[in-house]
C-alpha cells in the first residue's frame, strides 16, 4: 500500500507564464488519453502474430514493467511538480550532460508520436472509398495523403493554441469516448463469440519465450501502454500537483493495463478458427488491415465495425493532440535547463509556449517523409520512450540518498529495491526491440547531441546567463551505458549476431544495468549542486495567473 508523506508540500512552480488550470481528472485523462490511442487498434493483432495466445503473458509483463516505472515517476512528480518533468529529473541529479541527453530522449519520443497517430488515422481510413488514394500499396503517403496529414497536424497544434484549459476539456471529452469504445467492443464481441479452444488449438506459445519477449517491444505492447508521463509533463500547470500527480499517474496505468489485457483475451477468443488454421504467424481474415473493425464485421457485428472505424479517427486524434502538447512542454523544460534557446519558454496570453508548438508541427511534417507507416515506428518509439523513462530510476536513486530531507507527497514503498529493478526492466525492453531498431536510435541520439550540444557550446562560449554546466564527472557513466547497450544488442539474439544465447543475454543486461545504476549513484552531483540546479529552474513564488 502506498504511503502519503505528511510533510509540508513543496511550494514549487515554474515561471514563464504557464497557468495552473488542470485538476486531477484533467491530469489523469491526459495520461489515459495518451495510453488509449492507436495502440488498441493494432496491438492485439500484432502481438498474437508474434507470440500466439501467449501474447497475454507479453501484455502482463509489459504492464508490470510500466507500473514499476510509473511508481518511480509518481514520487518524483510529487517532489518536483514542474513542466516537462521527465526531461528534468536527470538534469537535477547528474548535471548538464546527462540532463541534455535524457531531455533529447524525452523530446524525441514525444515529437514522433503525433505523426504516428496521424498515419494510423489515415491507414484506417482506407476502409472508406474516399480515402483510397491517400496511401500507396506499401502504406507510404501519396501527395493527397501527405497534404491531409499536414492538415491534421495543424489541427492538433491549433487546438493547443487555445490553452491548456481548452485542451483539458477537449481531451476529457475525447477520452470518455476512447475508454467507452474499447470496453464496449470487449463485451459486445465476447458475447456469443468467445471460443476457449482458440488458446490451445494451434499452440499456446508457438514461438516460445523469444516470441513472448520480442512482442513486448516490437508489436506495440509497450508503445500502447506509454503515456502515463503526460500528467508529469503537465505538472507545471496542475492546480494541486503534490496530491494529484501520483494519483493521475498510477490511475492511468491501472485503467490502461486492464483494458489492454482484456482486449487481447477477447481478440484471441473471438477469432474464427479458419483465420489462424495455418498458424498464428499467418493470421488472416477480411479486413485485417483494421483488425478490430474487421473482426467485428466477420462475426456479424457490422454496425460495431462502423463504430470502430469512426473510433480509428477519434482515438489516434486524441493521443496525437496530447502528445503535441507534451512536445512543447518538453522543449519548454529543455530551454529552462539551458539546452535550447529561451524562445521555447515564451508564452502567449493564454500561457501557451507557442514556439515549441510550431516546432512540434514542423517536426511532425518532416516525420511524414521518411517513415511510411504506423508499424515501422513502433519499435523505434518504444526504445526512445523507455530510454527516456530509464532516467527516472537513476535520478530516484540519487535523490533518495542525497536529498532525503525533501518532502515527498507520495513515498514509494521499497523504493530502493523497485528503483534498480525498474532500471533493469527498462533496459530489457530496449534490448528486446532488437538491433535493427537500436542502431537507428543511435543515429537519432547523435543528431540530438549535435543540435542541443551546439546550442550548449554557443551559450557557454558567449557566457550567456542560461548556459548549462555540462558536468562530465557526474555523467561519466552515460557513454559506457549507451555504447554498452548497443554492443550487447549487436551480440544478442534479437536481431543481432546471436553470440549471446537466449537467457544469457538477459542476464548480461541485468548485470550491466546494476553496474550502471550504482556507478551513476556513486558519481552523481553533490547535494548542494543538485539543490542549486533545482533552484535555478524552480521558484517558490505564486504561479502565474
Amino acid at each position: 500500500m502506498a504511503n502519503v508523506d505528511q510533510a509540508a508540500p513543496v511550494a514549487t512552480s515554474d515561471t514563464g507564464g504557464l497557468r495552473r488550470d488542470v485538476g486531477l481528472i484533467g491530469l489523469m485523462w491526459a495520461s489515459v488519453g495518451s495510453i488509449i490511442g492507436s495502440g488498441w487498434l493494432f496491438g492485439a493483432e500484432k502481438a498474437v502474430v508474434a507470440a500466439g495466445p501467449a501474447a497475454i503473458i507479453s501484455w502482463v509483463i509489459g504492464a508490470v514493467a510500466i507500473v514499476l516505472l510509473a511508481l518511480v515517476h509518481a514520487e518524483l512528480g510529487g517532489m518536483f511538480p514542474v513542466a516537462g518533468g521527465t526531461a528534468r529529473y536527470p538534469h537535477y541529479a547528474f548535471g548538464g550532460l546527462a540532463g541534455m541527453s535524457f531531455g533529447w530522449f524525452s523530446w524525441l519520443q514525444a515529437a514522433t508520436v503525433a505523426p504516428i497517430e496521424v498515419e494510423a488515422m489515415i491507414g484506417y481510413a482506407k476502409h472508406w472509398k474516399w480515402a483510397d488514394g491517400l496511401q500507396h500499396a506499401d502504406s507510404t503517403l501519396t501527395t493527397s495523403g501527405f497534404a491531409l496529414a499536414v492538415v491534421l497536424m495543424a489541427v492538433f497544434v491549433g487546438v493547443n493554441f487555445f490553452g491548456v484549459r481548452a485542451l483539458a476539456h477537449t481531451n476529457s471529452a475525447a477520452t470518455w469516448w476512447k475508454i467507452a469504445v474499447p470496453l464496449g467492443a470487449i463485451f459486445i464481441i465476447a458475447i456469443g463469440n468467445f471460443h476457449p479452444a482458440n488458446f490451445t488449438s494451434e499452440g499456446f506459445a508457438p514461438f516460445g519465450a523469444k516470441g513472448v519477449l520480442s512482442a513486448i517491444s516490437d508489436s506495440g505492447i509497450i508503445f500502447a501502454l506509454l503515456g502515463f508521463e503526460q500528467a508529469i509533463q503537465l505538472a507545471g500547470e496542475s492546480r494541486n500537483p503534490q496530491r494529484d500527480l501520483p494519483r493521475a499517474t498510477l490511475g492511468s496505468v491501472a485503467i490502461g493495463a486492464v483494458i489492454y489485457v482484456l482486449l487481447q483475451v477477447v481478440f484471441i477468443a473471438a477469432l474464427p478458427h479458419a483465420s489462424f488454421a495455418h498458424g498464428w504467424a499467418h493470421l488472416n481474415f477480411a479486413g485485417i488491415s483494421g483488425p478490430w473493425a474487421g473482426l467485428a464485421t466477420i462475426v456479424g457485428l457490422g454496425w460495431l465495425g462502423v463504430v470502430l472505424y469512426i473510433d480509428a479517427v477519434i482515438s489516434p486524434a486524441g493521443t496525437g493532440l496530447i502528445y503535441t502538447t507534451a512536445t512543447s512542454r518538453v522543449s519548454y523544460g529543455l530551454a529552462k535547463n539551458g539546452y535550447a534557446p529561451k524562445l521555447f519558454i515564451k508564452t502567449d496570453k493564454r500561457g501557451v509556449p507557442w514556439f515549441g508548438l510550431l516546432i512540434s508541427f514542423i517536426t511532425g511534417v518532416v516525420c511524414f517523409l521518411p517513415f511510411p507507416s504506423w508499424q515501422t515506428l513502433v519499435g523505434f518509439i518504444t526504445s526512445a520512450s523507455v530510454l527516456m523513462y530509464a532516467g527516472a530510476p537513476l535520478a530516484y536513486g540519487v535523490f533518495s540518498d542525497r536529498l532525503p530531507h525533501l518532502p515527498r507527497p507520495y513515498r514509494l514503498p521499497a523504493g530502493k529495491i523497485i528503483s534498480p529493478v525498474s532500471f533493469v526492466i527498462a533496459n530489457l525492453i530496449i534490448y528486446w526491440a532488437g538491433w535493427g531498431t537500436l542502431w537507428r536510435l543511435g543515429f537519432a541520439i547523435l543528431l540530438g547531441y549535435v543540435l542541443l550540444g551546439s546550442y550548449a557550446w554557443y551559450a557557454i562560449r558567449k557566457n550567456l546567463p542560461d548556459a548549462p554546466r555540462l558536468d562530465f564527472k557526474a555523467a561519466q557513466w552515460l557513454p559506457p551505458y549507451l555504447l554498452g547497450m548497443g554492443v550487447i544488442s549487436w551480440l544478442g539474439g534479437f536481431g543481432g549476431r546471436g553470440t549471446l544465447p537466449l537467457w544469457w543475454d538477459m542476464a548480461v543486461i541485468a548485470v550491466f544495468s546494476i553496474v550502471i545504476y550504482y556507478w551513476a549513484k556513486a558519481t552523481a552531483s553533490a547535494p548542494e549542486a543538485i539543490e542549486r540546479s533545482i533552484d535555478e529552474v524552480v521558484v517558490t513564488d505564486a504561479p502565474a495567473h
